[in-house]
């Protein structure tokens, strides 16, 4: 079976590996030449699922659990698994105490043990939880590896013009540009942080009531800081707001954030549906994947499982 895929973010790369690693010939069509005008570009790219669960339903725990597994038999070195710390001002004391009503696979942990994992926060939160089945990847490191992992076995790449035909299914995932019915977009914004004072060897989420944000790590003493959520489909830059409730937060964690340098900042319109939970519908010419929502990287594997499955069950009904 031939299955055209549309869009190269991480939803459509992670079906074209699934579709791929059952036998299936892939074509991956997108309006760009590569990954970085999608939304997973900008993701911090945490495999998070008992975090995510604070603010999530239950098959975000459910579904996620497989990411990382998935992830490094995809791409071998690229998860890093050192967990996640979350901590909090002590002005916010009692925002620790919610997330951890809402969420479980966490040690309460307190200023010494703190310490212990990031040396660099050490004096600076007396409480946290420790999540340490919890993992990270570089999205952008791994989207274009597994880009050159797939072509490499034989996946055709094409961009603009006009979309190929021949295809017995087409799989549509190309997020909020898409015309699946119900789809929303959530507004998310980063920015990049370099500064050789500080290290963290895993994602910090900074508990605050209004904004809670996470720093990840990068290479090369950088530090992805993320992410609103705002209600709007506008993909213009960075507002000031955003821009000063981050880089507040990033102080909060570490004054040392102050003197470092804004390398990058982004905007991404991440494809959500009412209920923040990723879809696998049939549609007349194949199937859709969308509404991944903040939860690409975390999610798409269980979706592009779920999707390679019901493609290739039609091709054994209707042989």
């Amino acid at each position: 079976m031939h299955v055209l895929v549309r869009g190269a973010g991480v939803a459509g790369l992670t079906l074209a590996h699934e579709l791929l690693e059952q036998g299936a010939k892939v074509t991956v069509f997108d309006l760009l030449p590569d990954s970085s005008g999608s939304a997973s570009w900008l993701a911090g790219g945490m495999l998070a699922p008992w975090c995510e669960r604070e603010s999530a339903e239950e098959p975000v725990l459910t579904l996620g659990r497989l990411a990382a597994d998935w992830w490094e038999n995809a791409l071998p070195g690229h998860v890093v698994r050192n967990g996640t710390l979350v901590v909090a001002p002590p002005r916010d004391a009692g925002e620790l105490g919610r997330f951890a009503a809402h969420t479980s696979g966490f040690e309460e942990i307190a200023s010494e043990r703190i310490a212990a994992l990031e040396p660099d926060l050490d004096g600076r939160f007396r409480r946290g939880l420790f999540f340490a089945g919890e993992a990270h990847l570089d999205p952008r490191r791994a989207l274009l590896a597994l880009r050159k992992k797939l072509g490499a076995r034989g996946v055709a790449f094409l961009c603009g013009g006009k979309e190929p035909a021949g295809a017995d299914r087409i799989a549509d995932c190309t997020g909020i540009a898409s015309a699946a019915p119900a789809l929303r977009g959530v507004r998310g914004e980063m920015l990049v942080l370099e500064t050789p004072d500080i290290s963290l060897s895993r994602p910090v989420r900074l508990l605050h009531p209004r904004i809670p944000v996470y720093i990840v790590p990068r290479d090369g003493n950088r530090f992805m800081v993320g992410a609103t959520m705002i209600e709007s489909e506008d993909n213009g830059p960075v507002t000031a707001r955003s821009m000063m409730e981050l880089l507040n937060a990033a102080y909060g964690l570490h004054p040392a954030f102050a003197e470092a340098k804004i390398v990058e900042t982004g905007v991404g319109v991440r494809p959500a549906y009412v209920d923040n939970l990723p879809r696998v519908t049939r549609t007349a010419e194949g199937v859709s994947v969308n509404g991944l929502y903040r939860h690409g990287f975390l999610l798409s594997p269980a979706m592009a499982q779920e999707a390679a499955a019901m493609i290739l069950q039609e091709k054994r009904q209707y042989a």
